[in-house]
């Protein structure tokens, strides 16, 4: 497998590793009510858990042996998207937009980027889950080519079960 480019561009977008100046706008995003609905995150004790919790991730966004990219639209952080698991020629990806950029487009953007660079890379399959109530979620990945997989978890999530379904892309996609 070939190593992750260190920035991805989108026709609006920007995906980078996190920097220390970008911790504000993290912590506000993983705090949002609305994102911790359903991308799971833990809730933090204080703001130096939340602290701490970013810096893990700054330091994972700057592995460039792991998918991991701050998404950024002129110069400021309104998501993020992950590798939440890898098997042999396949990547599962997460991913959030900030709630007061949804419905722009910038998550299929997004998704789309990563698609081609993870192809670029060498990995044959892309999978990405959604709980059934976000449905905007599975958009999403079927706007950026993937469809859906025979695959169903349920999960449980801050008290309650999730009904999670996945869905795929294979490398001989061609991501617009």
């Amino acid at each position: 497998m070939l190593t992750r480019n260190a920035v991805l561009t989108a026709p609006q977008l920007v995906l980078k590793q996190l920097e220390e100046t970008d911790a504000d706008d993290m912590i506000r995003l993983l705090s949002d009510a609305r994102i911790k609905k359903t991308y799971m995150i833990p809730d933090f004790e204080d703001r130096a858990h939340a602290e701490a919790f970013f810096e893990r991730l700054r330091g994972l966004s700057a592995d460039i042996n792991r998918f991991i990219y701050g998404i950024f639209l002129e110069g400021k952080l309104i998501g993020f998207l992950n590798e939440v698991k890898r098997e042999e020629g396949s990547i599962e990806l997460g991913y959030f937009i900030d709630p007061e950029h949804w419905n722009r487009g910038y998550a299929t953007q997004a998704l789309k980027t990563a698609m081609k660079e993870l192809f670029r890379m060498g990995y044959g399959t892309v999978i990405a889950g959604y709980f059934e109530e976000n449905p905007a979620s599975g958009r999403v990945m079927e706007k950026s080519g993937m469809q859906p997989l025979d695959r169903e978890e349920q999960i449980e999530y801050r008290g309650k079960i999730h009904r999670c379904r996945f869905m795929h892309a294979e490398s001989g996609l061609t991501v617009q």
